[in-house]
Parts: structure tokens; sequence; C-alpha cells
């Protein structure tokens, strides 16, 4: 271990022993961003970039798990990204895959995905919905993974899912027009009978929810990281929860 190491530990050890666990967000969401900006400035590849960034994704449960987050969220994969090409997208599939199967094969979280799957290959969605089936019993940490996930089309999909269910049961227009509700509208999110984020952290420097968690997130607390996703540290990840503390959350009041 060089000096810099130590002084980052001891930092990181200092930080963490201040955290009051009584302000700790129970639901953090996070924009994974920088994968190939890291990469590049790194010398690799962008699937190099990406799969750096999936390796840190354990680093952070863990840390979530240590501090008492009972809610996760994670922005893998927006429904922009289909847009990159073919010979970057196959290769981010897997390794979102591969994930998605070792955070099932951990034992101790419950994975959740929110998206649309009809957009995802039928390889991805399958492994989406063995991770959730495998893990549904387990009482730890809620890991939403949002993978071909975007806030416009998760509202556009909660809308659907509502006017089918009422005419399902064969409620007029009118009759919706007097009941819908935000409260009737978020039983139909990907996130439904979740607590809304707490906290949103986006790395890479970037300043804006790029339309993540768009609903949920009104009344959210954000923290911009300078560092690329696969650069980030315990360090970090403790001070954006210190930050936290630090405010007073009005709800809008």
């Amino acid at each position: 271990m060089n000096f810099r190491d130590l002084v980052y530990r001891l930092y990181a050890r200092r930080v963490e022993g201040r955290l009051d666990h009584d302000q700790v967000p129970k639901h953090i969401g996070v924009i994974l961003d920088g994968n190939r900006r890291w990469a590049k400035a790194s010398g690799g590849s962008a699937v190099q970039g990406h799969q750096a960034g999936a390796d840190k994704i354990s680093e952070l449960l863990g840390w979530c798990d240590e501090t008492d987050v009972e809610v996760v969220t994670l922005w893998m994969l927006s429904t922009d990204n289909f847009d990159r090409p073919e010979h970057e997208l196959k290769p981010l599939l897997g390794i979102i895959e591969n994930t998605v199967r070792n955070l099932a094969a951990d034992g101790r979280w419950r994975v959740h995905h929110v998206g649309t799957l009809d957009l995802l290959p039928p390889e991805t969605q399958t492994v989406l919905k063995e991770a959730e089936e495998a893990t549904s019993h387990i009482e730890g940490i809620i890991v939403n993974v949002a993978v071909g996930y975007g806030g416009r089309q998760e509202i556009a999909d909660a809308v659907r899912s509502l006017l089918l269910e009422h005419a399902e049961r064969g409620t007029s227009f009118e009759e919706l027009a007097e009941v819908v509700s935000t409260d009737l509208i978020s039983e139909h999110l990907y996130t439904r009978g979740q607590p809304d984020p707490d906290l949103v952290i986006r790395t890479s420097g970037e300043q804006r929810l790029s339309g993540f968690m768009l609903w949920q997130s009104a009344h959210s607390e954000y923290y911009f990281c300078e560092v690329f996703w696969p650069a980030f540290r315990k360090v970090d990840f403790l001070r954006a929860l210190r930050d936290y503390a630090a405010r007073h959350r009005r709800y809008g009041a």
C-alpha cells in the first residue's frame, strides 16, 4: 500500500465515522455515466470501459449494504442507447446480461427489472426475468436494473397500463377521468410499491437527468460527481451521503 492509498483509506474512514445512519437515503438512484470516456482516457476500448463500469456495481452495492440503503436503481441501458452502433451495443448487452446473472447469483440482492422488455433481445429478456424469479424471496437490498429504460417511456407505459386495466373493467372514459390521479398513475410505474428515490447520483460531471426516473424524482436530491463511473470510489459515495444528510428536504413546502 502506497502513501496515497493510505491517506485515502484514512480519509474514507473519517467520513464514514461521521456519517449519521439515521440520515442515510433509503432509495438511491445512480446514473452510471462515463464508461466510454474513462476507457478513452486510459487508452482502452468502449467495451473495456463498460466492463469496468459493470465491475464497479458490486462494490457500490456493498457500500450501500454497509450504510443501510434499502433500494438501489442502476441505470445500465437507456432507450437512447439503442442508437449506438451494433459493434458496441451487442457486447454491451452481453456485459449487462452477465452482470445481472452475477447479481442474482450473489444471494444478497433482490433483482428487479425496470424498463421496456419488448425493446430488448430475447436472450436479455430471459436473463432479466430469470434473475427476478430467482431472487424474489430475498430480503436484502432491492436492486432495480434499469435496462431499456427511459423516463418518458415509463410514464407512457404507466398510462397505457392504466387505460388497459380500466378498459377490461368496463370503466368509461368519463368515469376514469373522475378518478385518475398521481397516485393511480404511480401504481402502474415500473417501480410501483417502492419508495421514490431520496438521492440521485450521476457520475462523470454531467449535470442533467437525461430522462432518469422523471416521475419518481420530483422531490429527490441530486448529487453530481466529477469522476467517471469506473473510477467511482467509496469516498465519493460517502461524500454523496454526507452531502445528502446536510440538506433540508422541503418536499415543495
